[in-house]
């Protein structure tokens, strides 16, 4: 087990109820940890909500943060992963003035070579999609910040495991 600090992609699946992610949040927050990403959705399971956080920590630690979380009633499971355990992607949005789009050769350049997508088109503005990894978006932002971004946001990271995930089979018994 490592005690060097690593990032890992916490999996939570819980109950949805009020209060919880405050609760959750506060566990990292006692332990000084930041979290670098936070996403909730529904899971495979009906009724079945998923956490996924992002943090950087030593392994030590991330498991005493596991058995933390899972004292929570309302969990029913909790697992790590680190980097090489999980297919990944988080997207960014980029807003930007229209007329850089016709003017700019360039700006038509980068968004072909970046994969990004034009969402939306009007006068003023052109909003941009981009999914993939962190340095991805990363790289793109640089490269339109040199002609003025007018609006940029960024989700958190959402993620599945390479390896079958055995919480199925728990949600569904769970469930019924």
């Amino acid at each position: 087990m490592s005690t060097e600090k690593e990032l890992f992609t916490v999996s939570i699946y819980t109950e949805n109820n009020i209060g919880l992610l405050n609760r959750i949040s506060a566990i990292f927050q006692r332990r000084h940890i930041n979290i670098e990403s936070l996403n909730t959705s529904p899971s495979e399971i009906v009724g079945v909500s998923k956490f996924t956080i992002v943090v950087y920590m030593t392994e030590v630690n991330i498991k005493k943060v596991i058995g933390q979380i899972e004292k929570q009633v309302e969990v029913i499971k909790a697992y790590y992963h680190d980097e090489d355990d999980t297919i990944y992607q988080i997207s960014g949005l980029f807003k930007i003035k229209s007329d850089l789009l016709f003017e700019e050769r360039q700006i038509q350049n980068i968004i072909k070579e970046s994969g990004a997508r034009i969402v939306t088109v009007n006068k003023e503005f052109f909003v941009l999609e981009k999914s993939g990894k962190r340095e991805e978006l990363i790289e793109l932002h640089q490269q339109l910040s040199k002609f003025g971004i007018m609006q940029f946001t960024r989700s958190g990271r959402i993620a599945v495991t390479k390896d079958e995930m055995k919480i199925s089979t728990l949600l569904q018994t769970y469930n019924n």
